[in-house]
């Protein structure tokens, strides 16, 4: 068992994790966008709650804006620090993630250089799994045989044209503004989407990743590689797929360059 906060932030390589955390099996994926020489603006994270509990989370600085990747390391730095106080008060997991988010708006607020970042957040307790979202990046639960048992929704004008109906999904990916944001972290007017509480069933695999995920591949097809089979050879078979997308252009997939994170976790039964 792994008793340690695991954040991945890996700069110019990609970097990958198989670990034990939160009473179940943990991989995750990050790496830079194929097609330029700065450096990943993504900072993924694995934070102990107590014994049973972990709290899991993706922030994907804002791409045009400056400092993008110390906004999103300020702002997981920052809810760890914020969740580490919160444990010591035993305080409840969903009021310290609320407290832990609101204190990384601050922080990334306080560098004073315009940065933002998006924050994706779940928190496993037990089979207990709550999802809170700021931002595009996305979140899912997926049982075994592919249906969607919870999934975020991204916080931008395609995210909620889809929402209400006005937007198919598959044309989504191909929108002129699919890479505009409408809330995220170092804002003033930041908000926090909670979910409902889930209660995870056996061999339900949960997803986290950026929108490097979510803008080269359909729902279904992340839905199809990452509901059964080792969970090193489904973040394989994603983060492969996506790859693969963001440098062979096709008018019939998607193809958007961009930095990649990924986050699989399944609980053992």
């Amino acid at each position: 068992m792994i008793d340690d906060t695991i954040v991945l932030d890996g700069a110019t390589e990609s970097h990958r994790l198989d670990a034990k955390i939160g009473g179940g099996s943990l991989v995750a994926y990050t790496a830079p966008s194929p097609d330029k020489t700065t450096e990943n603006e993504d900072c993924v994270a694995a934070i102990p709650y107590g014994p049973a509990a972990v709290v899991l989370a993706i922030a994907d600085g804002a791409g045009g804006l400056p400092g993008g990747r110390r906004a999103s390391q300020t702002a997981v730095r920052s809810l760890e620090a914020s969740l580490n106080q919160a444990m010591h008060e035993t305080m409840l997991l969903r009021t310290a993630i609320l407290n832990g988010i609101e204190a990384a708006n601050k922080a990334v607020l306080a560098m004073g250089n315009g940065s933002a970042t998006t924050m994706t957040v779940m928190t496993i307790d037990g089979l207990s799994a709550r999802s809170y979202q700021v931002g595009d990046s996305k979140s899912m639960i997926v049982g075994q045989r592919g249906r969607v048992r919870a999934q975020t929704m991204a916080h931008s004008p395609t995210g909620f044209a889809v929402e209400a109906g006005f937007l198919d999904h598959r044309d989504a990916l191909h929108h002129e503004e699919r890479h505009l944001v409408s809330n995220l972290i170092g804002t003033s007017d930041m908000r926090i989407d909670m979910g409902a509480e889930v209660h995870l069933q056996p061999r339900d695999t949960v997803l986290l990743a950026s929108d490097g995920l979510t803008d080269n591949l359909h729902n279904h097809e992340i839905c199809e590689l990452i509901r059964k089979g080792p969970l090193a050879e489904a973040l394989q078979s994603v983060t492969g797929l996506a790859r693969r997308r963001m440098t062979v252009e096709s008018t019939h997939q998607p193809s958007k360059p961009d930095d990649l994170s990924v986050i699989l976790f399944r609980k053992p039964y």
